[in-house]
């Protein structure tokens, strides 16, 4: 092994006992240097783009500030939250082929610690993001007072500590056994991995459907949908698969994975992104038509105000990417084993999900109709919330195995191949 990496040296016994031995170490260690300095492009990135935009709220509307970074905001945890949901599906169903696959999704999954520190210009932006967090506005409204029960200050920043604490407990757990896998007793650790997953993802199941109603649906809080969690579920799994190809071949063009990640895993990962993305569709029209069909105004304004104003051609690119063009790009065997199609299919995942956490948050900010304004503030959010993902994702992924190595089903993975 390369002395130049600690850890492998530190993991060496384990490693050379492992099914992976006969992979050359350079391939499931990402060299600490070069992870180190993707980590700290990305740290830098991410503060001067918070900065910014924090700077914006005071110079810009700051509701459309503080919007675009609730926007930047969700998008990146949704990423974090569907990596969680990977892992925890992983353990349950004991499915083999993700094995390898499993340390990125970790990754991904492990900035969810931060996001609680970075929930923070959000709490302090609550009055111009929220109106029922506004007692005169409350007061003239009696809707509002009929929910004040469940949306106040108080309940709703409990309710946010209990959601971090189940996501956070939920990442580090999971991590953290991960690791110890990699240097013994993996058979029992995957045991308890598996045990701590079935009740882990009703907890996960709860705490994101309420989550989906306090951060997003509230922003309309004249407005409800019983299937809105599932649909911001839906949405946050379909782009969690969406990066972890991305990802996954971006680690392989630095040399990395070459060997253990193979055609046959893209194409399962190609087939749940493609089922999913039937899945987010499904779901989408089905709370449209519902809703449209019971044509009641107190529901229907909802969809209005994405269409009206200017915000049609945000609503038709978001259909378009969300689900139409993956679904026509990934219907083909050809596109989920190449390399090239899948990749483009991920990308149009990920733009899809760009614009619509975009169409979900600001359309209901936009209250004197002015239309989509992408104000600097937009990039600067993405700017920073992105860099400071992508940061805590390569300093994970550089600390320890890109692969787990102690997994005793680590050579059923590498071995996997698609009926």
């Amino acid at each position: 092994m390369s002395s130049s990496n600690p850890v492998a040296a530190s993991m060496a016994p384990t490693f050379e006992t492992a099914p992976a031995a006969t992979l050359p170490a350079r391939q499931v260690y990402w060299e600490q240097a070069r992870s180190k300095r993707v980590a700290m492009i990305g740290f830098i990135v991410g503060a001067i783009g918070i900065g910014a935009t924090l700077i914006g709220t005071t110079v810009l509307d700051p509701v459309q500030a503080y919007g675009a970074y609730l926007f930047a905001y969700i998008l990146f945890l949704s990423v974090a939250l569907g990596s969680l949901f990977f892992v925890l599906l992983h353990h349950i169903t004991g499915a083999r082929w993700g094995v390898v696959l499993r340390r990125i999704a970790e990754a991904a999954m492990s900035t969810l610690p931060i996001f609680a520190l970075l929930f923070l210009p959000i709490a302090f932006g609550m009055k111009h993001l929220f109106e029922w967090s506004d007692p005169a506005i409350v007061a003239g409204d009696e809707i509002l007072q009929g929910k004040a029960g469940y949306l106040n200050v108080g309940f709703f920043a409990v309710r946010a500590v209990i959601y971090f604490a189940i996501w956070s407990g939920l990442a580090v757990y999971l991590s953290r056994k991960s690791v110890q896998q990699d240097r013994g007793d993996g058979a029992a650790i995957l045991a308890s991995l598996k045990a701590a997953s079935a009740p882990g993802m009703m907890l996960f199941g709860l705490s994101i459907t309420f989550a989906a109603f306090d951060w997003l649906m509230s922003l309309s809080p004249h407005w409800f949908s019983t299937i809105f969690g599932v649909y911001v579920f839906s949405g946050a799994f379909q782009g969690a698969l969406a990066m972890l190809i991305v990802a996954t071949m971006l680690l392989h063009r630095g040399g990395l994975l070459r060997g253990v990640v193979t055609i046959e895993h893209y194409h399962d990962l190609g087939k749940l992104l493609f089922g999913f993305t039937i899945f987010y569709g499904y779901i989408a029209f089905v709370q449209y038509f519902l809703i449209w069909y019971a044509n009641m105004p107190e529901e229907t304004f909802w969809y209005l105000d994405r269409w009206n104003h200017g915000w049609s051609g945000v609503s038709l690119a978001m259909i378009a990417f969300s689900f139409a063009l993956p679904f026509l790009w990934l219907i083909t065997r050809h596109a989920k084993r190449n390399l090239g199609p899948l990749l483009i299919g991920a990308l149009m995942v990920i733009l899809g999900r760009l614009l619509d956490v975009y169409w979900i948050v600001m359309p209901s900010l936009d209250h004197h109709h002015a239309g989509p304004q992408l104000n600097w503030v937009v990039f600067t959010a993405l700017l920073g919330v992105g860099g400071i993902f992508v940061g805590l994702m390569a300093w994970r992924l550089g600390k320890h195995p890109l692969i787990p190595i102690g997994d005793p089903h680590l050579r059923s993975s590498l071995d996997f191949e698609n009926a």
